[in-house]
């Protein structure tokens, strides 16, 4: 694999050689590069450096952190210089939030050299830590899952190949047997993401419901869905307002979101079913038994991995963006996805030529005349340009 930089790169770069000084903070699934991000960074920052990983951390939270960053401390008066201390996977460490705290404020006080990274697969213990204790401290950095352009750019895969094998670079390599890319998806990235993300980091009180709610949404992804419906696909069934609390953890952990309807109506939003869409469509494919070669000529099942693929490229792009992203439905119109930023609203209909389902941006643009319709697919826009596009430039 030759080396592709994020995106981000650009962005934390310049951070760092600002004057002003903000603690960095890296969050994202797991898997998409925060770690390579940091050492490309530090590696191209002219600067010295010091990177440690929470995976290694010994003894009590506080005085692992304090012993490293006393470390980068005593290099920086020696060299009078700036120096980067960049702490990776921090949300294992115990109490971190507030021992970074301490030390940054001190550091502040005193003016010192030190520049601070963080990163976090875990997005549910990060947000909070940095929500309870360092608010106004630090810079957010987030990354998603890869696009099919930066797919395409660092593998030269087709529209195709993404829909189906998704976003995680790290799996690349083995897609020419999908049986050991399949095994690794899941045991590598889902599992993990489950049990130690949200498992081990958040009190869940059935975590059955909350696997087999996993696997629900990758089944149905790209379908509206009730709670009550789900209630009746599952065995260790809650309630519906736990089915809302465990989408809303796979969501925030990069699995699956649901979305919610269109509508003028915050209310009648947050009590409407939600729309299934898995976060990087190899969830999807590595739970199927089928190959990609068996599903292109499939068309009634490969629309669904197509749909998944846009739900997803429009999700993980709009995020942190103050785009939202909803879907409608009325009766039996329904419109896959609805964007808008508060201005303006765009309908997108995914079309396939398999599909049945009747359309509804007729009865949708006479509910909201001010809205832009846009056709993906047949006769309309290729929904593969639609995945090489950022979606903010359809505004």
């Amino acid at each position: 694999m030759k080396e592709y930089k994020k995106p981000q790169y650009a962005v934390l770069e310049k951070r760092l050689h600002e004057r002003r000084k903000f603690i960095q903070v890296i969050t994202g699934p797991r898997q998409v590069g925060k770690t390579t991000l940091i050492h490309q960074v530090l590696k191209g920052s002219g600067v010295r450096y010091t990177y440690i990983s929470g995976d290694k951390a010994e003894g009590s939270g506080r005085s692992w952190i304090e012993k490293h960053w006393e470390s980068a401390r005593f290099i920086s008066r020696k060299d009078v210089s700036e120096h980067i201390l960049a702490i990776d996977e921090i949300q294992k460490i115990p109490d971190w939030s507030r021992t970074v705290k301490a030390l940054w404020d001190e550091d502040s006080f005193k003016k010192s050299g030190i520049k601070v990274i963080l990163s976090g697969s875990s997005g549910l213990l990060l947000q909070q830590g940095l929500a309870e204790s360092l608010e106004g401290r630090f810079e957010l950095t987030p990354m998603t899952h890869w696009t099919f352009s930066e797919m395409h750019e660092a593998f030269g895969w087709t529209a195709e190949k993404y829909a189906w094998f998704g976003g995680y670079p790290g799996s690349a390599s083995l897609i020419r047997n999908e049986g050991r890319w399949k095994g690794y998806v899941r045991d590598s990235l889902v599992e993990p993401t489950i049990a130690k993300d949200i498992l081990m980091m958040t009190r869940i009180d059935k975590p059955a419901l909350l696997r087999q709610l996993f696997d629900l949404g990758c089944s149905f992804s790209g379908q509206i869905l009730s709670y009550n419906k789900m209630l009746g696909q599952l065995q260790d069934a809650g309630n519906t307002t736990t089915l809302a609390g465990y989408l809303n953890l796979l969501d925030r952990a990069g699995l699956i979101t649901g979305l919610e309807k269109y509508s003028g109506s915050v209310v009648r939003q947050k009590l409407s079913s939600p729309k299934l869409v898995v976060r990087n469509t190899a969830l999807l494919s590595s739970a199927r038994h089928e190959k990609l070669t068996d599903l292109l000529i499939k068309p009634e099942i490969w629309g669904r991995v197509v749909e998944s693929a846009v739900g997803a490229h429009l999700v993980n792009s709009c995020e942190h963006t103050g785009i939202k992203v909803n879907y409608w439905r009325d009766a039996n119109d329904e419109v896959d996805f609805v964007l808008s930023d508060g201005k303006k609203t765009i309908a997108l209909e995914i079309k396939s030529g398999a599909s049945t389902r009747k359309s509804g941006i007729d009865r949708f643009m006479k509910a909201y005349p001010s809205a832009k319709a846009l056709i993906i697919g047949d006769s309309g826009i290729p929904w593969q340009e639609i995945l090489a596009r950022d979606p903010t430039e359809l505004f």
